[in-house]
């Protein structure tokens, strides 16, 4: 594997995924989700493994102080394409987060679609906590371990799904290998770092039945899609069969 494991997904997952109807619903939903914790503007924001920052930057317009995290040159480069102002970009793998940013503590710290790749996320989990401000929020998106078999039997894998039920990776939409985590686990994980879970969400539900990945965004539509896809994320037992999971805590 070359150094930057990202290189050769940049452009598919800045242009493409995150381009697609499904990830503009994504990001819509989860900002929605966002700005149900998070403090006024201008707080603070620490964005680790933010990519090229279709989940922080959005918050930047809206008036918060963000800093991207992450180790990928090419994701950063995606993110100087698009960067608004207010925006700090550092360039550094997540499990040394809080040094690289100089010991600087944070209103919020949002880790989305990161820990999945790593095969043990314990490190990350560290820095999160350690780079949030007392009584600072900490905003994790994963994979869902209890739904992994939902996916391959809407798509009539049925071998792979019955697998999936005791399985926790998969090769990822974007080929790459991942891991999921369950909500009681990454709450008692965070819990056992002196941050206390406040509310958890489910991330992608129809528009995954429907893959959507590849449509071109509509603007009505997403819109619509979205609106039914943050009302699941909210709810049981939509949430639980979600393809991915939301979950916000706090710093005590």
């Amino acid at each position: 594997m070359p150094d930057d494991t990202w290189a050769a997904v940049a452009d598919d997952f800045a242009d493409g995924a995150y381009a697609s109807a499904k990830g503009r619903v994504r990001t819509y939903v989860m900002h929605r989700q966002l700005l149900e914790h998070l403090p006024a503007a201008p707080a603070s924001v620490l964005d680790v493994g933010g990519g090229a920052g279709h989940q922080s930057f959005p918050l930047a317009r809206a008036g918060y102080d963000v800093t991207l995290l992450d180790s990928s040159v090419a994701m950063l480069a995606k993110a100087r394409e698009r960067m608004p102002d207010r925006v700090t970009l550092v360039q550094a793998d997540g499990a040394n987060a809080s040094e690289a940013v100089g010991g600087r503590r944070f209103d919020a710290v949002l880790c989305h679609g990161v820990l999945g790749y790593l095969n043990d996320p314990g490190p990350v989990l560290d820095q999160l906590c350690r780079c949030a401000a007392p009584g600072g929020l900490i905003s994790i998106m994963t994979g869902n371990a209890d739904a992994s078999a939902v996916r391959p039997a809407m798509e009539g894998r049925w071998e792979d799904a019955l697998a999936a039920f005791d399985a926790r990776a998969e090769i990822g939409v974007l080929g790459l290998p991942t891991r999921a985590d369950t909500v009681a686990e990454l709450s008692e994980a965070l819990r056992s770092r002196g941050v206390e879970p406040l509310a958890w969400y489910g991330v992608w539900l129809f528009v995954d039945w429907l893959d959507l990945s590849g449509a071109p965004p509509d603007p009505a539509e997403a819109e619509r899609v979205a609106a039914v896809e943050f009302e699941a994320g909210r709810r049981d037992p939509y949430r639980r069969l979600s393809r991915a999971f939301h979950l916000v805590g706090r710093r005590t």
